[in-house]
This record gives C-alpha cells, structure tokens and sequence, in this order.
C-alpha cells in the first residue's frame, strides 16, 4: 500500500485538477449578512481543533436554531454546556486557538464553513442570553473569523442525509447502552442505559 501513498502537492494534483476560479473566489473573511443569516437558521454545529502536538478532535454543539450568536462580522459566541466534562476540546483550544467550523441546517444540502481562532470566556455579558434549554452556558467559545465560505451540497446529497427514506430503521440502530457497555466494562446494559435515560433527561 505505502507505494501508492499521496506524500507531495503535485502527486496530489496530478488526482484533482486545479479548482474552478468560483470555488477559490468564494471565500469571504468576515461575517457578511448571508453568514449571518445562515448561522441564525442553524441548530447545530461541528467545532474541529487540535492540540499543540497535532492530536484533533471534533465536538458538537446543539441548541435551537440561532443558539450560536454573531457578535459582530468578525467574532461569533458559541455557547458551551457541561457536557461530559472530559473537556477534550477545551484543552485543545488552549494550547491550539486555531478551529475550524461546519454549521448545519436540517433539510439544506449547502453548509457553512468557518476557521477562526478561539478564546474561551466566563465574562458575564457574553454569557447573558446564552442560556440553551434553561440551562447557563459554563462558559462561551468567543471565534474570532478569519475564513468563511459555502460549502456545495454535494456530500448531502451523496449520502441522502436529509431523507428519511435513506435512514436505518430505528430497529436495527446500533443501541448506546450496548456500546458504552463493552466499552466502558462496568455494569450491565440495562445500568447503562438507565444513566443515559438519567442523564439526557436531567442534565441536558
């Protein structure tokens, strides 16, 4: 296998011609009216960052749609609740400000994406309003934007994301208690599930 490995730009290129002067045109370095827009209407995004080493991570963030919320057309507040407190994100983020952001919006194929660095906050006028579900937000990951850009709508499709015809049947879904069962090793399944039951239920 290593003898067909990609390890140069112009192997690389000699795969996939150069882009199309529309595709590097697109971009934009502040968060105009559409951006905006976008990010009102989405309900979740992915948030990609990595370590001082290079070790990345992707978290998600979800709340009602525009639960992310534009400063300005340079910085936006993404609001952070407990979670599972591993922080594997949040760590990153301090040593490594750089993230990259994909917003979503259910039932449209086009995404939006966005790089910036990031700067964790407890200041209280970020956090006022912040608050998904009734409850706080612990803390707010203020994004200062350097890159944004729609993405095309081309993987959506591929993988009919958005069509319920496509979808697993809920039957044969892989089951969460099962798998943090064998993974985790304490407990039962039925353990397992009741503290997923508890902790979606009370702790959201």
């Amino acid at each position: 296998m290593q003898e067909h490995a990609i390890t140069t730009l112009e192997q690389l290129r000699e795969v996939y011609p150069a882009p199309a002067e529309r595709s590097l045109r697109k971009e934009v370095e502040v968060l105009d009216r559409h951006c905006r827009a976008f990010i009102a209407l989405s309900p979740f995004v992915l948030v990609a960052s990595a370590d001082a080493s290079g070790v990345c991570d992707v978290s998600s963030k979800g709340g009602p749609a525009g639960f992310v919320r534009v400063l300005d057309a340079h910085r936006l507040l993404i609001p952070d609740a407990t979670g599972n407190r591993r922080l594997d994100s949040l760590q990153n983020m301090l040593e490594n400000p750089q993230v990259g952001l994909l917003f979503l919006i259910p039932g449209l194929g086009e995404t939006l994406r966005v790089t910036g660095r990031v700067q964790l906050s407890r200041d209280p006028a970020l956090l006022d309003g912040l608050a998904t579900g009734g409850r706080p937000a612990a803390l707010a990951l203020v994004v200062s934007v350097e890159l944004a850009y729609l993405h095309c709508a081309k993987c959506i499709m591929r993988s009919g994301l958005w069509r319920t015809d496509t979808w697993t049947p809920a039957q044969d879904l892989p089951s969460a208690a099962e798998i943090l069962n064998d993974h985790i090793g304490i407990g039962d399944v039925a353990e397992s599930a009741a503290a997923l039951v508890d902790s979606y239920a009370n702790r959201i």
